[in-house]
């Protein structure tokens, strides 16, 4: 958001807070999500790199126990003691182990079980095991730690109140873990608070045992969570009210929703949210997959919690009197997309994010028809172009180094692109294939309760569509911005009683490559008729005509705004016995390609090219080679010719069009430097990340060998491109990993003593 915006919330804000807070307008639940998520301080610099830490084990179980007493009693100390019984699974044989753990909040007293000594430092704790675990062994290590009287943006505690919010890596703070979303484990969590005090976690309540002025919660949640997602919640003399939602399953079992509120909110809005939430289950049950939990709930927080909501497993954090419909359509969402499916990486994100804002408008079209999805998904779009800060929804860098959150939790990116990207994969897909894919994707038992990287959901796009989908989330997830259409048309009696219409798909921005997308054409005609066409657009400056019985009289491009990530403008061209579309020039291998395109011919004999090398007033143009035309056609024409007799310097070239009957006419003159190279250079292939073919350019200033040689990261070679002489100049090769696994390889130019390395991604 922009500056003057986040501060005018801010006031606005705590103006609501000195009051009770109240959402009687409609505001979108993503933003109130976003701008919470972005006040987080829950990232550790000195651990952003997942490499800095050993990681070869799984995490099968955290139980906790936890004496929170005093943390509710006044002068409300945020210290109190624990102990956690990690239970792990081996990867990989290990002596020991690491573990996120804040310095500043978290001091450890001593470890038992399987470890037998510690170190901790730059908040890593690392326990050595009592000897060598191999593959497949399990081991359990206790840890008796305390956490200090300090402000850390992951406990709060407050006037007999006390919260954690820990995304995206704040978990590490109130207690040692692998606090990655990739290693989601069960939880068994005992709370010793005071008996006026109700405190929720994830999962269900397995016991609360009171003790004269006592009470000992313990929440057991038998589904894997995420750290970041594990919660605490608590208050004195809390409000507590229990709905029921019947299974679609088995109606006769039911799931609790608990809403843990606050004296003095807004009881009807509570209300309402007790009678709607149920009906979200339903509806995200037949959309999704049943509700997948023992449980579920909500709880307002105090003023700590100045912003929206956190999808914690199973109880959903919400602002002081936030019982606003779409904030919880959209944290509810979450339940699914985000907890029983987690992103694996912060570079998968959209999985998260993308999936809830997407479900808001899922939910008004439930409650109201696709109208109402629509002008949702439109204003999404709409709040996208006005603000878009230009990076792409996922970054493969961002699973090794954590973004700070304002890129990670960006509302324009993450939160309304994310949300218009699905809705542009159903327009892609039709509904039916969509749907079914999206449901195939929750329900894939390895996935479910799990984590899932984009290339997960990919697939599961792909094999309802029946087709591959990589080109559609290679453009729009990890591409960034958006087409810019400017596209032409014209309209031709090229009969009595026939009608010709001439479409130009063209792409002009700079910032992104071209979009392949259906496109939709509407066509009005004098009859008062009128007729969509639907094409696949799938290179830039595409040619489409058609003849019609009747005359057209008006033209709309995307009439329904099904592409809404974008920008276009539509303008007419008259018709031309040849209409030159496009004429461009490349060097490639020591040649200069020219390559330039017809919309339509009309006694086409053919194209005389014409070159100089004169950069005068006056040049002399010398005719280099013929190409012969199509006669007349209403179809586009694609045309190529080769000039390899170049040498160093700048030359022009033209195209002379020549008719059936002599007649010609000049195109535009194009410019190329065919200068040779004075260094070496390794340019970064084009696309990366790239699926499954790229392109490498290089060039070399003087004649010799040269190898051009791909290797993995362990330092294999895994193919030469190139190996012999090539002459000085600009050269290009293709690389095709088809048969290559995704991940991350380098690519090595040698000529002479140079020799330069980089990166190349690949991602399928």
């Amino acid at each position: 958001m922009k500056n003057f915006l986040f501060t005018a919330l801010f006031i606005l804000l705590s103006l609501q807070f000195s009051q009770a807070q109240n959402f009687n307008s409609y505001n979108k639940g993503s933003e109130y999500c976003s701008q919470n998520k972005i006040r987080s301080s829950n990232i550790d610099p000195a651990l952003n790199v997942t490499a800095d830490i050993q990681h070869s084990f799984n995490a099968i179980n955290y139980k906790l126990n936890l004496d929170l007493f005093n943390c509710f009693i006044s002068p409300y100390p945020k210290s109190f003691t624990g102990s956690v019984i990690l239970t792990f699974q081996v990867d990989s044989t290990l002596n020991f182990i690491k573990l996120n753990a804040v310095n500043s909040s978290l001091v450890i007293d001593s470890v038992r079980l399987a470890g037998v000594s510690f170190s901790h430092s730059s908040n890593i704790l690392t326990i050595n095991l009592n000897r060598t675990y191999n593959v497949g062994e399990t081991a359990q290590v206790k840890i008796y730690y305390k956490h200090n009287n300090v402000t850390d943006g992951a406990l709060y505690v407050s006037n007999g109140f006390l919260f954690t919010d820990c995304e995206p890596e704040g978990a590490r703070k109130w207690f040692p873990c692998w606090d990655k979303p990739s290693d989601k484990a069960t939880l068994d969590l005992t709370a010793r608070v005071p008996a006026t005090v109700k405190l929720g976690s994830n999962g269900y309540l397995a016991d609360s045992t009171r003790n004269v002025d006592t009470i000992y919660y313990n929440w057991i949640s038998n589904d894997p969570v995420a750290t970041y997602l594990m919660v605490m919640t608590g208050k004195v003399n809390y409000n507590l009210d229990i709905v029921y939602w019947n299974k679609i399953s088995n109606p006769n079992d039911s799931i609790p929703i608990r809403f843990y509120w606050n004296q003095g909110e807004n009881v009807s809005a509570l209300n309402s949210m007790k009678i709607k939430v149920p009906q979200m289950m339903t509806t995200y049950s037949q959309l999704f997959g049943e509700h997948p939990f023992e449980k579920n709930g909500f709880a307002t927080l105090n003023n700590q919690f100045v912003w929206g909501g956190m999808e914690n497993q199973t109880l959903t954090s919400l602002c002081p009197n936030c019982w606003d419909e779409s904030l919880i359509a959209h944290e509810f969402a979450h339940q699914w997309f985000g907890d029983m499916i987690t992103c694996a990486t912060w570079a998968d994100i959209w999985l998260n994010e993308g999936f809830a804002t997407y479900t808001e408008a899922l939910w008004l079209e439930h409650l109201y028809g696709y109208s109402s999805y629509k002008s949702d998904i439109v204003s999404d779009a709409s709040t996208y172009l006005s603000s878009n800060p230009g990076w792409a929804i996922s970054d493969p860098n961002w699973a090794i180094v954590t973004p700070n959150v304002n890129t990670l939790f960006n509302y324009a990116i993450t939160y309304m692109k994310g949300a218009c990207v699905l809705h542009l994969l159903r327009y892609v897909m039709g509904d039916a294939d969509f749907f079914d894919g999206l449901y195939s994707y929750a329900n894939d038992p390895d996935l479910k309760y799990k984590s899932a990287v984009i290339p997960d959901f990919k697939e599961h796009m792909s094999t309802a569509y029946g087709e591959d989908l990589s080109w559609f989330f290679d453009e729009w997830i990890y591409q960034p911005n958006h087409p810019v259409y400017q596209n032409q048309y014209w309209f031709q009696n090229i009969s009595t009683g026939i009608w010709e219409v001439g479409f130009v798909a063209r792409q002009t921005q700079t910032n992104s490559s071209f979009h392949k997308m259906p496109i939709e054409i509407k066509l009005s005609f004098s009859t008062g008729a009128d007729t969509t066409i639907r094409v696949m657009n799938d290179s830039n400056n595409q040619i489409y005509s058609w003849n019609f019985n009747r005359q057209p009289v008006s033209i709309v491009f995307d009439p329904s705004n099904n592409i809404v990530l974008k920008t276009a403008t539509l303008s007419v061209i008259p018709p031309l016995p040849v209409e030159l579309t496009s004429f461009s020039a490349s060097v490639i291998n020591n040649s200069v390609v020219l390559n330039w395109i017809t919309a339509t011919e009309l006694n086409n004999y053919g194209f005389e090219i014409e070159k100089t090398s004169s950069l005068t007033a006056i040049p002399v143009w010398e005719n280099i080679g013929f190409v012969n035309g199509n006669g007349t056609t209403s179809s586009p024409s694609i045309y190529t010719f080769n000039d390899t007799k170049v040498t160093a310097g700048k030359y022009l070239y033209r195209l002379k069009q020549i008719d059936n009957n002599g007649s010609y006419k000049y195109s535009n003159e194009i410019e190329v430097d065919f200068s040779l190279p004075n260094k070496y250079e390794l340019e970064q292939n084009f696309p990366n990340p790239f699926n499954p073919i790229t392109t490498i350019k290089y060039q070399i200033p003087v004649s010799g060998i040269v190898t051009l040689t791909v290797f993995n990261t362990l330092g294999q070679e895994v193919l030469q491109l190139v190996n012999g002489l090539q002459q000085a100049g600009i050269h290009e090769v293709k690389f095709d990993g088809t048969n290559l696994t995704s991940g991350i390889y380098f690519y090595q130019l040698e000529s002479g003593t140079f020799n330069q390395i980089r990166k190349l991604v690949l991602i399928k």
